[in-house]
């Protein structure tokens, strides 16, 4: 039985506004079919975010039915007469529309149907991916359903396709970087003794996340400003919700029992998305932030994962560790 706070019936068609706990609740109804693809837009990412940053804005989450049968989630903020995808661009890289597969249609008629009777005007989708099928859906029928789509350049997101084995992973770089990264490797090595760890039980994450924020905050002045109280119990908070959830991968590189780099990755979905890292200054001389990189490349190699998501931002380690750049879109929908 679903929790709503407000229904809207359109025909046969109905949207109702769904409380937190429904949302999770559809979230783990395997028979409802949808299609949960982006990590940014899980209930659990999203009520994180909600408790540090989402508090004076009114959550707005609309389920679209068609026949009685769930077509899609749109996890909305109301801001007077729009709405918007919950989340922040500095945190959430990109988003989308929960939806069933092949009811792509049906769910953005119903929810804009829904939307324009209670007086929205416009709707900012926020970051997308070329591979989302409602953006698909969007760019190819948009004026059929009386509605403008905007679709702006936005950053890119680098992302690498996995192969079987580590082997295979070296021969397909350039021969430079081959050679850079395995010397790099021998450096390492010479230092003392290397471990490589990865903390994902709940139990284990709060005394890990301090030595991570401990590294985060060190190598870079750009980053402490960036770890201000309220990110830092976000990410505290993040850590532990996606640790209970199966999908954390807090990894660090230690030589000899010291932590040398960290690497906060979210494993969902045979893709593993390195979200944040940070390393200690006084390994710097030994690589040891790009070589965290590497150790968790080859890590979900060893799982079986099929891709490795870098996120946002065009540094240039993404390349040189042959991610290939996917261009993202700063979508806004406006109703005629």
């Amino acid at each position: 039985m679903r929790s709503t706070m407000n229904t809207t019936s359109l025909s046969s068609a109905t949207v109702t506004i769904e409380s937190w706990d429904s949302l999770f609740r559809y979230w783990h109804d395997k028979d409802n079919q949808l299609d949960w693809n982006c990590i940014f837009t899980l209930p659990v990412w999203l009520r994180t975010w909600w408790d540090s940053f989402g508090r004076e804005h009114e959550p707005y989450i609309c389920a679209a039915w068609k026949n009685q049968q769930l077509a899609g989630i749109a996890p909305f903020l109301r801001e007077g007469n729009t709405v918007r995808i919950m989340g922040s661009p500095d945190l959430s890289d990109y988003a989308d529309f929960i939806v069933v597969p092949g009811q792509e249609s049906h769910f953005l008629r119903i929810l804009f149907s829904h939307l324009r009777h209670e007086g929205i005007v416009s709707v900012h989708a926020g970051l997308m991916r070329p591979d989302s099928s409602v953006l698909s859906e969007l760019k190819n029928n948009a004026q059929d359903m009386g509605c403008k789509i905007s679709m702006e350049l936005a950053e890119r997101t680098y992302e690498l396709l996995l192969p079987r084995t580590w082997e295979e992973y070296l021969r397909a770089l350039s021969g430079k970087e081959r050679h850079e990264i395995q010397r790099k490797l021998r450096r390492l090595e010479s230092a003392g003794r290397i471990t490589y760890r990865v903390v994902e039980e709940k139990e284990d994450v709060r005394s890990a996340m301090d030595t991570f924020i401990s590294l985060f905050r060190s190598n870079a002045t750009e980053k402490a400003g960036f770890m201000y109280p309220v990110k830092e119990s976000f990410f505290r908070a993040l850590a532990e919700a996606l640790a209970e959830a199966r999908i954390l991968r807090l990894s660090f590189l230690d030589i000899d029992n010291t932590p040398a780099s960290a690497t906060l990755c979210f494993d969902y979905r045979s893709t593993v998305n390195i979200y944040n890292n940070g390393y200690n200054e006084r390994y710097k001389s030994l690589s040891v932030g790009l070589l965290s990189k590497v150790f968790s490349i080859r890590h979900s190699i060893e799982l079986g994962r099929k891709k490795y998501d870098f996120l946002k931002g065009d540094e240039p380690y993404k390349v040189r560790l042959g991610g290939v750049p996917v261009q993202l879109y700063d979508c806004r929908i406006e109703f005629a």
